[in-house]
Protein backbone atom coordinates (compact mmCIF):
# COMPACT_ATOMS: atom_id res chain seq x y z
CA UNK A 1 0.00 0.00 0.00
CA UNK A 2 1.17 3.61 -1.18
CA UNK A 3 0.34 5.90 1.51
CA UNK A 4 1.46 9.83 1.41
CA UNK A 5 0.72 11.75 4.02
CA UNK A 6 0.97 15.83 3.48
CA UNK A 7 1.32 18.96 5.67
CA UNK A 8 1.51 22.58 4.70
CA UNK A 9 3.73 23.19 7.02
CA UNK A 10 1.33 24.25 9.93
CA UNK A 11 3.07 21.84 12.83
CA UNK A 12 -0.27 21.01 14.48
CA UNK A 13 -1.83 20.13 11.53
CA UNK A 14 1.40 18.26 9.82
CA UNK A 15 1.62 16.72 13.96
CA UNK A 16 -1.88 15.61 13.09
CA UNK A 17 -1.33 13.79 9.82
CA UNK A 18 1.96 12.07 10.69
CA UNK A 19 0.49 10.85 14.50
CA UNK A 20 -2.64 9.20 12.23
CA UNK A 21 -0.02 7.54 10.13
CA UNK A 22 1.99 6.25 12.76
CA UNK A 23 -0.97 5.05 15.00
CA UNK A 24 -1.99 2.39 12.28
CA UNK A 25 -1.23 -0.81 11.54
CA UNK A 26 0.01 -1.19 7.54
CA UNK A 27 0.43 -3.71 5.59
CA UNK A 28 4.00 -5.52 5.12
CA UNK A 29 6.26 -3.73 2.54
CA UNK A 30 3.99 -0.73 2.19
CA UNK A 31 5.29 2.63 1.75
CA UNK A 32 4.86 6.01 3.07
CA UNK A 33 6.35 9.40 1.73
CA UNK A 34 5.57 12.58 3.07
CA UNK A 35 5.09 15.50 1.31
CA UNK A 36 5.66 18.96 2.72
CA UNK A 37 5.02 21.52 0.26
CA UNK A 38 4.74 26.03 0.80
CA UNK A 39 3.78 28.55 -1.28
CA UNK A 40 6.67 30.36 -2.34
CA UNK A 41 6.68 33.98 -1.54
CA UNK A 42 5.83 36.47 -4.31
CA UNK A 43 5.60 40.45 -5.28
CA UNK A 44 2.01 40.81 -4.63
CA UNK A 45 2.02 44.24 -6.91
CA UNK A 46 4.53 46.38 -8.86
CA UNK A 47 4.60 48.93 -5.89
CA UNK A 48 6.79 46.33 -4.23
CA UNK A 49 9.80 47.73 -5.05
CA UNK A 50 10.11 49.27 -0.75
CA UNK A 51 10.91 45.48 -0.24
CA UNK A 52 14.66 44.27 -0.30
CA UNK A 53 15.55 42.82 -3.24
CA UNK A 54 16.51 39.60 -1.72
CA UNK A 55 13.34 39.78 0.59
CA UNK A 56 11.30 37.02 -1.18
CA UNK A 57 14.59 34.84 -1.64
CA UNK A 58 15.33 34.91 2.19
CA UNK A 59 11.74 33.83 2.47
CA UNK A 60 11.55 31.14 0.66
CA UNK A 61 15.13 29.70 1.61
CA UNK A 62 13.74 30.18 5.62
CA UNK A 63 10.82 28.13 4.51
CA UNK A 64 12.96 25.56 2.66
CA UNK A 65 15.09 25.45 5.89
CA UNK A 66 12.02 25.14 7.90
CA UNK A 67 10.34 22.20 5.77
CA UNK A 68 13.64 20.61 5.63
CA UNK A 69 13.07 19.89 9.67
CA UNK A 70 9.61 19.22 9.07
CA UNK A 71 10.52 16.39 6.80
CA UNK A 72 13.30 15.00 8.91
CA UNK A 73 11.32 14.80 12.28
CA UNK A 74 8.23 12.83 10.74
CA UNK A 75 10.24 10.49 9.03
CA UNK A 76 12.48 10.12 12.10
CA UNK A 77 8.71 9.45 14.20
CA UNK A 78 7.26 6.82 11.64
CA UNK A 79 10.56 4.82 10.84
CA UNK A 80 10.34 4.63 15.08
CA UNK A 81 6.76 3.20 14.98
CA UNK A 82 6.27 1.95 11.94
CA UNK A 83 7.78 -1.97 10.88
CA UNK A 84 10.78 -2.26 9.15
CA UNK A 85 9.72 -3.61 6.49
CA UNK A 86 7.79 -0.17 5.65
CA UNK A 87 9.62 1.70 3.29
CA UNK A 88 9.08 5.54 4.23
CA UNK A 89 10.87 8.49 2.61
CA UNK A 90 9.99 12.43 2.48
CA UNK A 91 10.34 15.22 0.25
CA UNK A 92 10.23 18.77 0.14
CA UNK A 93 7.73 20.36 -3.10
CA UNK A 94 7.56 23.79 -3.57
CA UNK A 95 4.40 24.83 -5.31
CA UNK A 96 0.71 25.40 -4.67
CA UNK A 97 -0.61 22.66 -1.86
CA UNK A 98 -4.03 21.63 -3.68
CA UNK A 99 -2.02 20.87 -7.22
CA UNK A 100 1.29 19.40 -5.68
CA UNK A 101 -0.77 17.21 -3.14
CA UNK A 102 -2.67 16.06 -6.10
CA UNK A 103 -0.12 15.50 -8.81
CA UNK A 104 2.44 14.27 -6.23
CA UNK A 105 -0.14 10.94 -5.37
CA UNK A 106 -0.80 10.75 -9.10
CA UNK A 107 2.68 10.44 -10.10
CA UNK A 108 3.38 8.47 -6.85
CA UNK A 109 0.54 5.85 -7.44
CA UNK A 110 -0.59 6.58 -4.25
CA UNK A 111 -3.42 4.32 -2.57
CA UNK A 112 -4.58 6.57 0.19
CA UNK A 113 -3.76 10.23 0.86
CA UNK A 114 -3.81 11.67 4.09
CA UNK A 115 -3.74 15.45 4.69
CA UNK A 116 -4.18 17.73 7.47
CA UNK A 117 -7.16 19.91 7.92
CA UNK A 118 -7.03 23.31 9.78
CA UNK A 119 -10.51 22.93 10.70
CA UNK A 120 -12.02 26.42 8.51
CA UNK A 121 -15.79 27.38 8.89
CA UNK A 122 -17.41 27.33 5.52
CA UNK A 123 -17.27 31.52 5.54
CA UNK A 124 -12.82 30.94 6.51
CA UNK A 125 -12.93 27.99 3.84
CA UNK A 126 -14.69 30.47 1.04
CA UNK A 127 -12.43 33.04 1.85
CA UNK A 128 -9.27 31.42 2.53
CA UNK A 129 -9.96 27.90 0.61
CA UNK A 130 -9.78 24.23 1.56
CA UNK A 131 -6.89 22.24 0.65
CA UNK A 132 -8.59 19.33 1.95
CA UNK A 133 -11.80 19.86 0.40
CA UNK A 134 -10.23 20.30 -2.85
CA UNK A 135 -8.15 17.05 -2.39
CA UNK A 136 -10.65 14.87 -1.81
CA UNK A 137 -12.99 16.47 -4.55
CA UNK A 138 -10.44 16.07 -7.07
CA UNK A 139 -7.75 12.81 -6.24
CA UNK A 140 -7.97 9.85 -7.65
CA UNK A 141 -7.32 7.42 -4.96
CA UNK A 142 -8.85 7.72 -1.48
CA UNK A 143 -8.47 10.49 0.92
CA UNK A 144 -8.19 10.77 4.91
CA UNK A 145 -8.67 13.96 6.05
CA UNK A 146 -7.19 14.50 10.22
CA UNK A 147 -8.53 17.10 12.29
CA UNK A 148 -6.44 18.37 15.10
CA UNK A 149 -7.79 16.91 18.11
CA UNK A 150 -7.12 19.51 20.72
CA UNK A 151 -8.93 21.89 18.28
CA UNK A 152 -6.63 24.72 17.37
CA UNK A 153 -6.66 26.26 13.76
CA UNK A 154 -4.48 27.66 11.55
Amino acid sequence: MRIPFSSLMVLPFSDAATAEVARRTWPVGSEVKGAFHFEPAVAPTPEAWTIPPDYFEEMNNASRTNASSIVEAAIAKLKQTLPASSKITGQFVQGFPKSVILDEAERWGADLIVVGSHGYRAWERLLLGSVSQAVVAHAKCSVEVVRNRNGTKG
